[in-house]
Protein backbone atom coordinates (compact mmCIF):
# COMPACT_ATOMS: atom_id res chain seq x y z
CA UNK A 1 0.00 0.00 0.00
CA UNK A 2 1.11 3.53 -0.92
CA UNK A 3 1.18 6.23 1.36
CA UNK A 4 0.77 8.45 -1.21
CA UNK A 5 -2.17 6.97 -3.13
CA UNK A 6 -4.05 6.66 0.65
CA UNK A 7 -3.46 10.35 1.25
CA UNK A 8 -4.75 11.30 -2.40
CA UNK A 9 -7.38 9.11 -1.84
CA UNK A 10 -8.81 11.10 1.62
CA UNK A 11 -8.04 14.16 0.19
CA UNK A 12 -10.06 13.44 -2.68
CA UNK A 13 -12.85 12.08 -1.38
CA UNK A 14 -12.67 15.46 1.48
CA UNK A 15 -12.59 17.53 -1.72
CA UNK A 16 -15.66 16.04 -3.29
CA UNK A 17 -17.39 16.10 0.15
CA UNK A 18 -16.46 20.06 0.46
CA UNK A 19 -17.67 20.69 -3.25
CA UNK A 20 -20.76 18.71 -2.61
CA UNK A 21 -21.76 20.38 0.75
CA UNK A 22 -20.58 23.69 -0.91
CA UNK A 23 -23.48 23.17 -4.17
CA UNK A 24 -25.84 22.07 -1.44
CA UNK A 25 -25.51 25.06 0.97
CA UNK A 26 -25.83 27.96 -1.88
CA UNK A 27 -29.06 26.00 -3.54
CA UNK A 28 -31.34 25.01 -1.61
CA UNK A 29 -33.67 23.77 -4.62
CA UNK A 30 -30.33 21.32 -5.30
CA UNK A 31 -30.60 19.78 -2.12
CA UNK A 32 -34.07 19.39 -2.02
CA UNK A 33 -34.18 17.70 -5.31
CA UNK A 34 -30.97 15.67 -3.66
CA UNK A 35 -32.52 14.77 -0.46
CA UNK A 36 -35.85 13.61 -2.43
CA UNK A 37 -34.10 11.20 -5.34
CA UNK A 38 -34.49 8.10 -4.60
CA UNK A 39 -30.98 7.36 -5.21
CA UNK A 40 -30.11 9.13 -2.81
CA UNK A 41 -26.44 7.96 -0.45
CA UNK A 42 -24.11 8.98 1.72
CA UNK A 43 -21.24 11.23 0.04
CA UNK A 44 -18.63 9.77 2.65
CA UNK A 45 -19.32 6.63 0.62
CA UNK A 46 -17.96 8.76 -2.69
CA UNK A 47 -15.01 6.38 -4.66
CA UNK A 48 -15.42 3.63 -2.19
CA UNK A 49 -14.38 1.10 -4.98
CA UNK A 50 -11.04 2.63 -5.23
CA UNK A 51 -10.14 0.71 -2.04
CA UNK A 52 -11.28 -2.74 -3.10
CA UNK A 53 -9.22 -5.44 -4.49
CA UNK A 54 -10.13 -4.75 -7.95
CA UNK A 55 -9.03 -1.06 -7.93
CA UNK A 56 -6.56 -0.19 -5.37
CA UNK A 57 -3.22 -1.60 -6.35
CA UNK A 58 -3.47 -1.04 -10.45
CA UNK A 59 -4.37 2.63 -8.82
CA UNK A 60 -1.64 3.18 -6.65
CA UNK A 61 1.10 1.18 -9.24
CA UNK A 62 -0.26 3.61 -12.16
CA UNK A 63 -0.22 7.09 -10.71
CA UNK A 64 2.79 6.52 -7.72
CA UNK A 65 4.39 3.02 -8.86
CA UNK A 66 6.88 5.36 -11.33
CA UNK A 67 6.43 3.30 -14.49
CA UNK A 68 4.10 2.54 -17.03
CA UNK A 69 5.13 -0.40 -18.07
CA UNK A 70 2.22 -2.76 -20.58
CA UNK A 71 1.13 -4.66 -17.65
CA UNK A 72 1.16 -1.47 -15.38
CA UNK A 73 -1.34 0.38 -18.17
CA UNK A 74 -3.21 -2.85 -18.52
CA UNK A 75 -4.08 -3.53 -14.93
CA UNK A 76 -5.04 0.36 -14.44
CA UNK A 77 -7.74 0.20 -17.54
CA UNK A 78 -9.72 -2.97 -16.21
CA UNK A 79 -9.38 -1.11 -12.56
CA UNK A 80 -10.92 1.79 -14.74
CA UNK A 81 -13.71 -0.19 -16.46
CA UNK A 82 -14.76 -1.76 -12.83
CA UNK A 83 -14.45 1.75 -11.11
CA UNK A 84 -17.03 2.96 -13.89
CA UNK A 85 -19.19 0.18 -13.89
CA UNK A 86 -19.50 0.10 -9.91
CA UNK A 87 -20.10 4.28 -9.46
CA UNK A 88 -22.96 5.79 -10.95
CA UNK A 89 -21.11 9.43 -10.48
CA UNK A 90 -19.59 8.72 -13.69
CA UNK A 91 -20.85 9.46 -17.36
CA UNK A 92 -19.97 6.40 -18.67
CA UNK A 93 -21.50 4.05 -16.69
CA UNK A 94 -25.06 5.46 -18.11
CA UNK A 95 -23.95 4.55 -21.71
CA UNK A 96 -25.91 1.32 -22.78
CA UNK A 97 -24.15 -0.51 -25.07
CA UNK A 98 -26.09 -2.81 -27.33
CA UNK A 99 -25.23 -5.57 -28.81
CA UNK A 100 -27.66 -5.33 -32.12
CA UNK A 101 -29.09 -1.79 -31.64
CA UNK A 102 -27.15 1.48 -31.47
CA UNK A 103 -25.72 2.50 -27.84
CA UNK A 104 -28.04 4.22 -25.90
CA UNK A 105 -26.91 7.19 -23.26
CA UNK A 106 -29.37 7.01 -20.42
CA UNK A 107 -30.52 10.00 -18.06
CA UNK A 108 -28.21 10.19 -14.42
CA UNK A 109 -30.06 10.31 -11.44
CA UNK A 110 -30.29 14.08 -10.02
CA UNK A 111 -28.40 12.74 -7.73
CA UNK A 112 -25.55 11.27 -9.35
CA UNK A 113 -25.18 13.86 -11.72
CA UNK A 114 -24.86 16.31 -8.73
CA UNK A 115 -22.28 14.13 -7.61
CA UNK A 116 -20.14 13.89 -10.71
CA UNK A 117 -20.03 17.54 -10.58
CA UNK A 118 -18.71 17.63 -7.92
CA UNK A 119 -16.50 15.15 -8.35
CA UNK A 120 -14.94 17.31 -11.38
CA UNK A 121 -14.96 20.16 -9.09
CA UNK A 122 -13.13 18.68 -6.22
CA UNK A 123 -9.48 19.52 -8.02
CA UNK A 124 -10.82 22.86 -8.29
CA UNK A 125 -11.32 22.48 -4.63
CA UNK A 126 -7.86 21.11 -3.95
CA UNK A 127 -6.10 23.41 -5.86
CA UNK A 128 -7.67 26.69 -4.39
CA UNK A 129 -9.01 28.12 -7.91
CA UNK A 130 -12.83 27.29 -7.74
CA UNK A 131 -13.05 28.34 -11.59
CA UNK A 132 -10.94 25.57 -13.17
CA UNK A 133 -13.73 23.34 -13.46
CA UNK A 134 -15.40 25.50 -16.16
CA UNK A 135 -12.19 25.54 -18.70
CA UNK A 136 -12.40 21.77 -17.44
CA UNK A 137 -15.50 20.82 -18.35
CA UNK A 138 -15.51 22.93 -21.90
CA UNK A 139 -12.40 20.88 -22.38
CA UNK A 140 -14.67 17.78 -22.07
CA UNK A 141 -17.66 18.75 -23.33
CA UNK A 142 -17.67 15.76 -25.70
CA UNK A 143 -18.68 13.41 -22.81
CA UNK A 144 -21.79 11.28 -23.89
CA UNK A 145 -24.48 12.91 -21.46
CA UNK A 146 -28.61 12.37 -21.88
CA UNK A 147 -29.76 15.67 -23.34
CA UNK A 148 -31.53 16.40 -20.28
CA UNK A 149 -28.21 15.05 -17.63
CA UNK A 150 -26.33 18.12 -19.97
CA UNK A 151 -28.95 20.59 -19.04
CA UNK A 152 -28.83 19.66 -15.31
CA UNK A 153 -25.10 19.74 -15.62
CA UNK A 154 -24.95 23.37 -17.43
CA UNK A 155 -27.36 24.70 -15.55
CA UNK A 156 -25.71 23.80 -12.16
CA UNK A 157 -22.50 24.94 -13.37
CA UNK A 158 -23.79 28.63 -14.69
CA UNK A 159 -25.08 28.73 -11.13
CA UNK A 160 -21.94 28.21 -9.93
CA UNK A 161 -20.15 30.59 -11.92
CA UNK A 162 -22.86 33.34 -10.86
CA UNK A 163 -22.52 32.74 -7.39
CA UNK A 164 -18.94 32.32 -7.69
CA UNK A 165 -18.41 36.22 -9.58
CA UNK A 166 -20.65 37.54 -7.06
CA UNK A 167 -18.33 36.90 -4.37
CA UNK A 168 -15.03 38.89 -3.97
CA UNK A 169 -11.56 37.57 -3.51
CA UNK A 170 -11.47 37.73 0.09
CA UNK A 171 -15.37 36.38 0.34
CA UNK A 172 -13.45 33.14 -1.25
CA UNK A 173 -11.09 32.72 0.54
CA UNK A 174 -12.91 32.74 3.73
CA UNK A 175 -15.43 30.44 2.42
CA UNK A 176 -12.21 28.02 1.59
CA UNK A 177 -10.20 28.13 4.73
CA UNK A 178 -13.80 27.41 6.33
CA UNK A 179 -14.40 24.61 4.16
CA UNK A 180 -11.00 22.87 4.83
CA UNK A 181 -11.55 23.56 8.60
CA UNK A 182 -15.24 23.01 8.99
CA UNK A 183 -15.13 19.88 5.92
CA UNK A 184 -12.65 17.45 7.52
Amino acid sequence: MSYKYDEYLRDHIASVGKAYQWILDHFPDVAEKVKNDRYYLDIGKHDMSKYSEDEYAAYDKYFYGGNRSHKVVSDFNYAWLHHIHNNPHHWQYWVLQNDDEPEEVLEMPYRYAIEMISDWWSFSFRSGNLSEIFDWYGNHRDMKLHPKTRKVVEDILDRIKKELASKTDSDMKYELKEESTNGE
